[in-house]
């Protein structure tokens, strides 16, 4: 009777098992997915998930307990940095298989084991709350008055500040400055003659002079003329006044 005596022989001697698993675990951990019978997957999948836990554990211990079972020191260099930080977040289940078919020959069914993708645990999604928290104005801070002396001291600063030439201006002026200068051809303007203004004759200015009388006289006439007609109408009344006496 086989009392504590766990897993599959798989018509093989203990020696010849323990030979065939640290091979077949060392070609799953550098290639990270091999073919094999449907039995052996199943069997492999417990020496991968022990050699992944000693990786992610990390001390020296557990690096001596993997070198005696994987067999090359290089695969063990990668359990311990890639597959150690890749499974950091998983607590198990680091392998699947998927039955791919069936052997020519002995008609064996087959299975590809493969190591899983380091996925990370989901987040939990934060439930959006109905009301929206309304946040309140923000104070603006208020700048405190500065006195008029500052001020006048700055409105003098900048009126004495000269005001600076464009770039471009500074440009033309340093080339100009640099060229070499040109003698200008002074341009010969013929002065026209000043005519003579020609003496007007003396009748024709007692004739200018008597029209210029004759206006200055109507216009003072004319403003005579208002009160000349109001002294008539005055004495046309004393005058009637007088008759009326009379009679």
């Amino acid at each position: 009777m086989r009392h504590g005596k766990s897993g599959r022989k798989l018509g093989r001697t203990s020696s010849h098992r323990l030979a065939m698993f640290r091979n077949m675990v060392t070609s799953l951990l550098e290639h990270e997915r091999i073919y094999t019978t449907d039995a052996k997957a199943k069997e492999l999948r417990r020496w991968a998930d022990w050699m992944i836990t000693l990786g992610k554990r990390g001390d020296l211990h557990a690096r001596r307990q993997a070198l005696q079972v994987i067999r090359d020191k290089s695969v063990v260099h990668k359990l311990f940095t890639d597959l150690a930080q890749r499974y950091q977040a998983r607590s198990g289940g680091y392998t699947r298989t998927v039955k791919v078919g069936f052997r020519v020959g002995d008609g064996a069914p087959l299975s590809l084991i493969e190591l899983m993708t380091g996925e990370t645990e989901k987040k939990k999604k934060k439930k959006k709350t109905k009301a929206a928290k309304v946040k309140p104005p923000a104070v603006e801070a208020t700048p405190e008055a500065e006195p008029e002396e500052a001020v006048g001291e700055e409105v003098a600063a900048k009126k004495k500040k000269p005001k600076s030439k464009p770039a471009k201006k500074v440009k033309a002026e340093k080339a100009e400055a640099q060229a070499p200068k040109k003698k200008k051809k002074r341009k010969v303007t013929k002065k026209k003659s000043s005519e003579a203004p020609v003496p007007e004759e003396p009748d024709k200015q007692k004739a200018k002079k008597s029209e210029t009388a004759k206006k200055a006289e109507g216009e003072a006439s004319a403003a005579e003329e208002p009160e000349a007609a109001e002294e008539k109408a005055a004495k046309k009344k004393e005058k009637d006044k007088a008759k009326k006496a009379d009679e």
